[in-house]
């Protein structure tokens, strides 16, 4: 699978896509494959504080429970409530299922995220 260029990714294995000062996250497609099935997803409030490189919720799927990590510093401003009933959209299209958006605290934070390209070669590395 091709990961989007306008996206910048972890290596915890998470994308974000950045709006204005509005970062919408998510789990790339090597995530939600090496998880299997998801069958859960624990997010924080709106409201809520998250930091870079720190915990903000889990994946739970049929082989094991994933902790999240936030790519950027910044506040909770939505969270994807079909996941509660849907968590198998992250399977069925992770690139397009978004788990929450963050107001960035920073947004020069996304900038040193890694590219697409620096991603790709980073899970090449791990497999």
């Amino acid at each position: 699978m091709s990961y989007p260029a306008n996206y910048r990714y972890t290596r915890e294995h998470e994308w974000i896509q950045l709006d204005g000062t509005i970062g919408t996250i998510g789990i790339t497609d090597y995530a939600q494959n090496s998880l299997g099935d998801i069958v859960y997803v624990d997010v924080p409030k709106v409201g809520d504080k998250v930091t870079a490189n720190s915990t903000f919720g889990s994946v739970e799927s049929v082989k094991a429970v994933s902790d999240l990590y936030s790519p950027v510093t910044g506040t909770v401003t939505a969270t994807n409530d079909a996941l509660k009933t849907s968590p198998d959209k992250i399977n069925e299209a992770p690139h397009d299922t978004w788990i929450i958006k963050v107001e960035l605290a920073d947004p020069a934070q996304f900038e040193k995220l890694l590219d697409a390209a620096a991603y790709e070669s980073f899970i090449a590395e791990e497999q």
